[in-house]
């Protein structure tokens, strides 16, 4: 049975997506595990190790009693390797104690090439007997390779990590890959490439951060992602679920540490959390239900301003229908570029006054254009509408007065988000997360054109409400009945009927 097998299986019999953390300290351990400690010690540590011999009572103790709550354990190493020896020994005898049926997942966070990251592999997977392990991928797939050579094991990749400066890397822009033109953090083009390495990597997204959660669901619809940080970080439950829960209500690990081992009843700690889980889930399943039982509104006409804007754009060239080669290296029949919007300023104009009609029905204090595509279209949306302009900088500056919002605001101000194309919708929660750290409420975003790829309910998970001026189907139906496209490029995009604007 494979990791994930197991982890479904355990998932399922105990109804939770519990996952505890095993990380036992001579400072945090109960004094009635220290009294006891001068027992008769355990065969595989030392006798002499009176304090090994506590921390293996106390993790035996926090596994008997939460075994029925919890689908996963996972022991991080860095806190057995620090009392030498005898930890790896305390390391050893604690994965025996976990029962069989329950995965064990070693928080190891290994990363390196070649000989080393097998000889990492066989020290995990051989000599340990971890179900499966954390890995750094900052070496590219060459150190995740040995690893998935074992294919009954498991490989969480770290993707979006809770503490607290991991944003000066993670977040720098990227290009995303899924399309030619759209960028994100650097974290998302992480989860994309990653989930291609093998069939056997989840991914670490901190709880912390549910945008963050919904961004890696888009790009990786059916991983499982491991969600630290509940409990003493500060993680939401709710929030990390409705982020990232797969349709079948799997496919997020919520892991809690501290907030269970170091309780003074883990199994009622334990207990509440899973309840919490449970609800969560059942939530957002009878949210689902409702949603699909909902009648399909029916298709709005597009309105005649929009059809020439829509004709104005193929014209200009920022709609293009072919063979295309993306980022990513995939094949498109269609490519876009709304940066000709520059060198047409009555089309610019026009697109302006669209984005416009959308904020009147908005509360909006300021809009924010995400860089760089959607600068010139937020300064036009700007004069459009008088409403002021603010932007967030791609790289921190270091210089002059180092700020990473340009422009005039204040805390507690309402911000609608000013975009382009969205797919994903990985650029605009990445300028989401800047902004609302920095105290502005963002709700709401307007974009040109949604490619109707999943990037508005992705927006929606992590809190923001998306106004879309054109949708792809509409785009797609209109320039097939004006022939600026034949009839096998739009099949080939995927789009049989009209879809509706999305609000």
């Amino acid at each position: 049975m494979s990791f994930f097998d197991k982890l479904e299986a355990a998932a399922r019999r105990n109804n939770t997506l519990l996952c505890v953390g095993l990380d036992p300290t001579p400072e945090a351990c109960p004094d009635r595990f220290l009294a006891e400690s001068g027992a008769p010690s355990e065969e595989t540590l030392d006798p002499k190790d009176s304090t090994c011999q506590a921390l293996l009572a106390w993790n035996r103790s926090v596994i008997e009693t939460t075994a029925d709550l919890v689908c996963c354990y996972k022991p991080n190493i860095a806190f057995y390797e620090a009392l030498g020896q005898p930890g790896m020994a305390l390391l050893r005898a604690t994965i025996a104690a976990i029962p069989k049926d329950i995965p064990v997942l070693l928080d190891a966070k290994r990363g390196d090439v070649g000989s080393t990251a097998a000889a990492y592999a066989r020290a995990c997977f051989e000599e340990l007997g971890a179900d499966a392990v954390t890995l750094s991928p900052y070496l590219g797939q060459d150190s995740i390779a040995p690893f998935a050579a074992y294919p009954d094991k498991g490989l969480f990749v770290l993707c979006h990590t809770s503490n607290s400066t991991a944003g000066v890397f993670q977040n720098l822009i990227a290009r995303n890959g899924q399309d030619q033109g759209e960028e994100g953090p650097l974290y998302l083009r992480v989860a994309e490439q990653a989930v291609g390495w093998s069939p056997a990597v989840g991914l670490v997204v901190g709880s912390t951060y549910p945008q963050a959660l919904a961004g890696v669901r888009a790009v990786a619809p059916d991983t499982w992602l491991l969600a630290p940080g509940i409990g003493a970080q500060g993680g939401d439950v709710e929030a990390a679920l409705s982020a990232g829960l797969r349709a079948d209500g799997l496919g997020v690990l919520i892991a809690a540490t501290r907030s269970v081992t170091q309780a003074e009843d883990p199994r009622q700690a334990a207990a509440s959390i899973q309840h919490g889980i449970n609800a969560a889930r059942a939530q957002l399943s009878a949210q689902s239900c409702a949603a699909e039982a909902s009648p399909t509104p029916q298709t709005p006409s597009i309105p005649v301003r929009h059809r020439e804007l829509i004709i104005g754009l193929a014209e200009l060239g920022a709609l293009q229908f072919g063979d295309f080669t993306l980022a990513s290296g995939k094949r498109s029949s269609m490519y876009v570029d709304l940066r000709l919007l520059v060198s047409d300023p009555g089309l610019m104009q026009a697109a302006a006054r669209a984005y416009a009609k959308e904020l009147d029905a908005l509360q909006v204090d300021r809009i924010a254009g995400i860089p760089y595509a959607a600068l010139p279209i937020g300064m036009a949306v700007s004069l459009a509408s008088g409403r002021p302009l603010i932007y967030n900088r791609k790289e921190s500056k270091s210089h002059g007065l180092g700020k990473d919002i340009e422009g005039l605001w204040k805390p507690s101000e309402r911000v609608v988000i000013i975009e382009d194309v969205i797919t994903t919708g990985g650029s605009i929660i990445s300028s989401v997360e800047l902004f609302r750290a920095a105290g502005l409420i963002v709700e709401d975003a307007i974009v040109l054109l949604d490619r109707q790829q999943g990037g508005v309910e992705n927006l929606r998970k992590a809190g923001i409400r998306v106004h879309s001026v054109l949708g792809l189907g509409d785009v797609l139906d209109l320039l097939s009945e004006t022939g600026h496209i034949p009839a096998e490029i739009r099949q080939s995009l995927g789009l049989s009927a009209p879809l509706t604007k999305n609000c």
